[in-house]
Parts: structure tokens; C-alpha cells; sequence
């Protein structure tokens, strides 16, 4: 499955190199029918994230989307759920492998949990999908560095 993973990483890294695409907002859904974040940002932003949860339980019971499935992990890292944080970063990638700012989520999460070689993994995926280099890159490589001193 991870070789899988990765193979398709780098075919979308190519993709994503070779076609010119608008930049998105850390976790803007592209599709028409896709819920309304505003009020789960807000919440977040005011470290609500008790009401954030309530309001991405029900919006993940109804969208399968990327965008929800990383919300959900980040609010439960921010409580320390770090188990069912996992689980919800991997739904999104397994949705898009190519959502940068779950690929940095997740290298977070794994910064946070004293597992540097895989946090390191999230940084080369994100080198592939951003070759010129990104905001999603340069926050995880601070992280990293914040923490090990690398």
C-alpha cells in the first residue's frame, strides 16, 4: 500500500508540475456540491474545537471529502486525539494523495509523536507537489526544525 501510496504521489507531483492550477486556500474544496467550511474555520481559528468536531462529525457522516476528512484530523490533533487523528489524515489522502495541507498535517502529527523519519516522509512528498516550494512545505519543515533543531 505505501509503495502504491507513493507511486501515485508521484505521478500526481507530475501532474500537478505539468498543468497549471489556481491556488487553493489550505483546505478549499474544488466541487460545487461541497459543504461550507466558514464556520468550522471559524471555530478552529478560535480554538473551539469541542464545537469544530460537533460540526465535522456531521458534515463527515454526509461528505466524503478530503477537505472535511483533514479538518477532522487537525481538530483532533489539536485535542490530542492523536490515534483517530491518524485515521482521519489517511481518509483524506486515500481521497486525494495529493492534499498538501493534509500531507503537512500529517508530518505535524508525526513531529508531535517524536516520529521524525516519517514526518520526514511528508516533507519529500510535499518537495514532489510543490517542486518551487509552498506554504504547506515551509510550515512543516519549521516544525521540524522548531522540534529537532534540524
Amino acid at each position: 500500500m505505501k509503495r502504491m501510496l507513493s507511486g501515485f504521489a508521484h505521478f500526481c507531483a507530475a501532474a500537478v508540475y505539468l498543468t497549471t492550477f489556481p491556488a487553493f486556500a489550505v483546505d478549499n474544496i474544488e466541487s460545487a456540491t461541497a459543504p461550507d467550511l466558514t464556520s468550522v474555520r471559524a471555530k478552529i481559528e478560535a480554538r473551539n474545537y469541542a464545537g469544530a468536531l460537533a460540526e465535522l462529525r456531521d458534515l463527515a457522516d454526509n461528505n466524503q471529502q478530503a477537505d472535511v476528512y483533514n479538518l477532522m484530523g487537525f481538530t483532533l490533533r489539536k485535542t490530542g486525539d492523536y490515534r483517530t487523528s491518524l485515521t482521519y489524515y489517511t481518509k483524506a489522502l486515500e481521497l486525494q494523495p495529493d492534499h498538501r495541507a493534509a500531507r503537512e498535517y500529517l508530518g505535524e502529527l508525526y513531529v508531535e509523536t517524536g516520529d521524525l523519519p516519517k514526518a520526514e516522509e511528508q516533507v519529500a512528498l510535499l518537495k514532489e507537489l510543490c517542486p518551487g516550494g509552498c506554504e504547506e512545505l515551509e510550515d512543516l519543515q519549521k516544525a521540524i526544525s522548531t522540534k529537532y533543531g534540524n
